[in-house]
């Protein structure tokens, strides 16, 4: 299944809603990495940032520090100075069209066998090239 390429609002809106879902979610990264590694990045100093690079067709999320931070992860003897204003590049989310997964199925020997969709997203049926 692929994710198809929409309207720039509409896919921003997806990544960045009102209601601070993905927000959440994203800054919880930095939770996993307090977590396992020992960490001490202040989530909540963070704020999340989402935009729709269409020269790359991805959705593209960061992290973007409010203040200057000094973080260590201790497990991993690691520290990190992140500036005000720095992000941290957390999730790509690429979206497709049609010729785009043609052409990666070509590269990977495969054929388009059957493309179902609602205009939003499509389920691929692939299979191999006859012949290759």
């Amino acid at each position: 299944g692929v994710d198809l390429v929409k309207d720039v609002a509409t896919l921003e809106a997806a990544y960045d809603d009102a209601a601070g879902v993905t927000a959440a979610f994203n800054r919880n990264v930095l939770e996993v990495l307090n977590r396992n590694l020992d960490g001490n990045f202040r989530p909540e100093a963070f704020r999340h940032r989402a935009w729709y690079n269409a020269a790359a067709s991805r959705i593209e999320m960061h992290l973007v520090a409010e203040t200057r931070q000094t973080v260590h992860l201790r497990s991993i003897d690691l520290t990190v100075e992140i500036a005000a204003g720095e992000s941290i590049w957390t999730e790509n989310s690429y979206k497709f069209t049609r010729p785009a997964v043609e052409a990666m199925l070509r590269d990977a020997g495969l054929d388009l066998v059957r493309w179902i969709t609602d205009d939003r997203f499509a389920l691929v049926v692939a299979g191999a090239t006859p012949g290759g």
